[in-house]
């Protein structure tokens, strides 16, 4: 195997909760009287809740009661993930099986806080694949930042030279790339924009064409 360790994201790469969470974000913004903007949600995919926070406000005016639809879209999200399993993205379990086998070390890298990621994790009974999971509030600076996936690769013992990151969002990609790892993104629900794409990264369809490719490697 080319790698020594391939990484994660959670959110829309190994488990489809970016659908949801998108459901969740239009329902608590009508409920006090805004429309969502689309286009203002996309940059939040990816990144932790005080930047997104942050781009909310930016995108939506001064007078947005983020606090208020926080707390509503919260109840709603979490009575969706955090009580029933998340169904898992195409062809993650195959690849999370053929890693295991091929004894290659698996990481979950995600802006959700670590306690919530471990109860998703546990939920979809991927849990047991990984041997860390790095949550948003474990470091200072999230993704764009370089500082998980750097944070990461330190406590894998690996250099970030011989990860793969696998990613679906822009935001993930440039802070696996800039930490200096390889990446492979597979978009959810928004496209790479033009500028990632000058990363000169794969961007593939789905997790069973990283697996093909993968094998190709040994």
């Amino acid at each position: 195997m080319k790698y020594q360790a391939v990484l994660f994201d959670m959110d829309g790469l190994l488990l489809d909760t970016e659908t949801i969470a998108l459901a969740a974000s239009i329902e608590a913004c009508r409920e006090y009287g805004f429309e969502l903007d689309i286009s203002v949600y996309h940059r939040c995919i990816g990144v932790n809740n005080t930047r997104a926070r942050d781009i909310l406000i930016a995108g939506h005016g001064s007078d947005f009661p983020v606090d208020l639809i926080d707390k509503c879209f919260e109840k709603k999200y979490h009575n969706e993930v955090l009580n029933k399993p998340v169904p898992l993205k195409t062809g993650a379990l195959k690849l999370l099986q053929y890693l295991e086998q091929e004894r290659v070390k698996r990481a979950v890298v995600t802006s959700t806080n670590h306690a919530m990621a471990l109860r998703i994790l546990t939920n979809a009974q991927i849990n047991h694949y990984f041997g860390l999971v790095l949550g948003g509030d474990q470091i200072s600076q999230g993704k764009p930042d370089p500082e998980m996936y750097i944070t990461a690769c330190e406590r894998l013992g690996e250099n970030p030279g011989d990860c793969l990151a696998l990613e679906d969002s822009d935001n993930g990609v440039i802070s696996a790339f800039d930490a200096g790892l390889t990446v492979i993104q597979i978009p959810d629900l928004v496209e790479p924009s033009a500028k990632v794409k000058t990363l000169g990264h794969k961007v593939m369809q789905s997790l069973e064409e990283v697996l093909v490719l993968l094998e190709q490697l040994r």
